[in-house]
């Protein structure tokens, strides 16, 4: 547990003075902790250090997980590559989808959501780099999944997800970033009532922020490194 207090503490301080650099207030960026290929007992544990939100790339490990944690008051979120014959366990079972790229995905996890669970929050992945290794809408297309998403019933668009191109390049970082900010703040003058921005990661977050996350997305930070 000790272990587990420093690094939160250590990603929260970074969080904090990250906000203050940007003349942010610290609450404006919340903390996903990205829980993959970790234990249930390392979630507890943050869990019980006030640690509400997970997230998961791969759902059959994701769904082991949530039985086992099943009494926590805990927030899943799915931000991994969307298969279709997925899509049913993840609209029942995940509060977040952050990884949306595509017309067909996003009208299968509308169809599949439970009513009584309320509407899916989902954020739209952009391929903000034009990386043809890397999932993600173009960005040219994120504004017609906007408003698909928009006039859905049992889906709740939220804002936008991007994993932009690794660089050791301060300026290369900035730049990425600043791009989905600029796709973010094009939708907002559209009319779409959006919310999140999450990007910025254990690398990176202190960019991020610098460039309007509200969401930074954490694993090897909070964590350590990987159990397999």
């Amino acid at each position: 547990m000790n272990e587990s207090i420093e690094r939160l503490n250590s990603v929260r301080k970074r969080i904090e003075q990250a906000c203050i650099a940007s003349g942010r207030r610290p609450d404006e960026v919340s903390l996903l902790a990205v829980s993959k290929w970790h234990s249930t007992e390392k979630i507890t544990e943050l869990n019980k250090l006030g640690v509400l939100s997970f997230g998961e790339n791969h759902v059959q490990e994701a769904l082991q997980k949530q039985r086992v944690l099943a009494g926590l008051d805990l927030q899943w979120h799915f931000i991994g590559t969307l298969q279709s014959n997925k899509t049913r366990a993840i609209a029942e079972n995940f509060q977040w989808v952050q990884s949306v790229d595509r017309k067909k995905t996003l009208e299968r996890l509308a169809a599949q959501r439970p009513d009584s669970m309320g509407p899916l929050n989902v954020c739209l992945q952009v391929n903000i780099d034009l990386e043809p290794q890397k999932a993600g809408a173009l960005p040219e297309e994120v504004s017609r999944l906007a408003a698909l998403a928009h006039g859905l019933e049992n889906i709740k668009l939220r804002g936008l997800m991007a994993l932009p191109k690794v660089s050791t390049d301060p300026g290369e970082q900035h730049e990425s970033f600043r791009k989905v900010k600029a796709l973010f703040e094009t939708l907002k003058n559209e009319g779409f009532d959006i919310d999140t921005l999450s990007m910025g990661m254990s690398s990176d977050l202190e960019i991020a922020i610098a460039e309007g996350s509200t969401m930074v997305r954490i694993g090897t930070d909070l964590f350590g490194h990987r159990e397999s």
